[in-house]
């Protein structure tokens, strides 16, 4: 577990949670439990580790009331392999799609990706080294001095100045390249490609797992090929850091890492979980059956299982499920007895209120109204939201939200989006450089308030 982790307790959980969403404090408290409830468990005797099992959580609410963004910035916070997949996309096995075993595939992948990209981090210095290096070696070819070989007295003292001469020349090279100096200029370098053919199969349908093993086994029998291609330096430098950095990575370690990382850190976030479930009224036919199936695939994986991957196999018992529904047909108890005790933990989400919205566009680091200001900066445009201005615009989303359908924080988007169109569209042609915006209650009103008056809503808000 990361050392960040190791610092923060459940409180500063919270409050890091805090940041970015808005209410939903007991969600909060029970993600912030079971994140710190991982270090302890990695902390705890040899002999208890295997034994400490996560509480995996179900949440309960309406889309839009923060569910995913909670589970999403758990992850960020814990440095941890985050995926979120759709229960309703899997299908039982025996069918067409999905089968539940590629969320624990991909969540694999998520971590390979993680772990390759801190060893690149560590190796960057050295990859930029030898970078540099390869692009002064087509500049200006190094020339070997004597190092005191018996040669003839001249011709030596000739190679030894002609070294000498070179190493200068190199080096201030060397400082245009590091200055930029010379990020223009078109050199020709060789690209490592991998020559891995379209692979056609034949005959009935193959699942992922099988594909992934064939896709594998082909690309490491065929050789990587070099192709010279003529790039600027400024390209050639990007190219040859991934490839310098490539060849300094230990990829066995790598793997080897990310499958501990998956097992003792992984965040599985199922949606819709509540798509998957039935009310139970006896009838044993239609799409019940295969929601019930995709149940009890699910079933061994959360319980945990060992999951063949192209990286090896990974034990899913550690791996924490979070997994939310809005449940407005379904309820809870309509899951299968045996998912739902997989699910000890459970928070209902409240729906969010008029002020709630207002501290949503007003107080997270990631605000609405602060990412559009934070892209008219980059037309050097200052835009102003005053106090009146975000209670009007909580007080419009609120409304239609109740006229229309409820998909709760989501709602400000379309509303603002509406709002802020005229000006996105207006500037620089219209709206210059250094031009100030200040939207106030009155400009929402003129704006969005005949939205709210019209009964079909729909056709301006959704």
């Amino acid at each position: 577990m990361t050392q960040l982790l190791k610092d923060l307790t459940p409180r500063q959980i919270v409050a890091e949670l805090d940041q970015y969403i808005i209410g939903q404090h007991d969600a909060k408290r029970n993600v912030a439990i079971a994140l710190r409830n991982r270090w302890r468990r990695m902390n705890s005797p040899d002999d208890m580790q295997r034994e400490i099992t996560p509480n995996n959580i179900l949440m309960i609410g309406a889309t839009g009331v923060g569910k995913t963004e909670i589970a999403r910035r758990l992850a960020k916070i814990a440095d941890a392999p985050f995926i979120k997949v759709e229960a309703s996309k899997f299908t039982e096995v025996g069918y067409v799609g999905r089968d539940v075993e590629s969320m624990v595939r991909d969540l694999v992948e998520q971590s390979v990706n993680m772990v390759r990209s801190a060893k690149k981090e560590a190796v960057q210095v050295r990859a930029q080294q030898l970078v540099e290096e390869a692009i002064l070696d087509i500049l200006i070819p190094p020339v070997k001095s004597t190092n005191g070989q018996s040669t003839v007295g001249f011709e030596n003292a000739a190679a030894d100045s002609d070294a000498e001469l070179n190493e200068r020349t190199r080096e201030r090279f060397r400082e245009k390249i590091r200055s930029g100096e010379m990020d223009d200029r078109r050199i020709d370098i060789d690209v490592q490609q991998n020559q891995t053919p379209n692979i056609g199969i034949m005959g009935g349908a193959i699942d992922d797992m099988s594909m992934m093993n064939i896709q594998e086994m082909i690309g490491g029998m065929m050789p990587k090929k070099g192709k010279k291609r003529k790039v600027t330096i400024a390209e050639a430098r990007r190219i040859l850091l991934e490839e310098e950095a490539a060849k300094l990575i230990d990829m066995d370690e790598v793997k080897e890492e990310a499958i501990r990382k998956a097992q003792d850190a992984g965040i599985i976030f199922i949606d819709e979980i509540d798509k998957v479930a039935s009310a139970r009224s006896g009838n044993g036919g239609g799409p019940d059956v295969s929601r019930e199936g995709v149940q009890r695939d699910l079933l061994p994986i959360v319980e945990g299982s060992a999951v063949n991957t192209k990286y090896g196999v990974i034990h899913t018992d550690h791996i924490l499920f979070i997994a939310a529904g809005a449940f407005h047909v379904a309820k809870p108890s309509d899951l299968i007895p045996e998912l739902q005790g997989r699910f000890p933990i459970r928070v209902e989400l409240q729906s969010l209120s008029e002020d709630d919205f207002y501290h949503i566009l007003k107080e997270p680091k990631n605000a609405l109204t602060k990412q559009y200001v934070a892209m008219l900066q980059a037309e050097s445009v200052n835009l102003t939201f005053d106090d009146g201005a975000l209670r009007e615009l909580a007080r419009i989303a609120f409304e239609v939200n109740g006229e229309v359908e409820n998909i709760g924080a989501r709602r400000l988007q379309t509303v603002l989006s509406h709002l802020m169109n005229d000006f996105m569209f207006d500037i620089p042609d219209v709206i210059g450089s250094n031009a100030q915006i200040l939207v106030t209650k009155e400009l929402v009103g003129e704006k969005l308030n005949g939205l709210v008056k019209n009964r079909d809503l729909s056709q301006f808000i959704l």
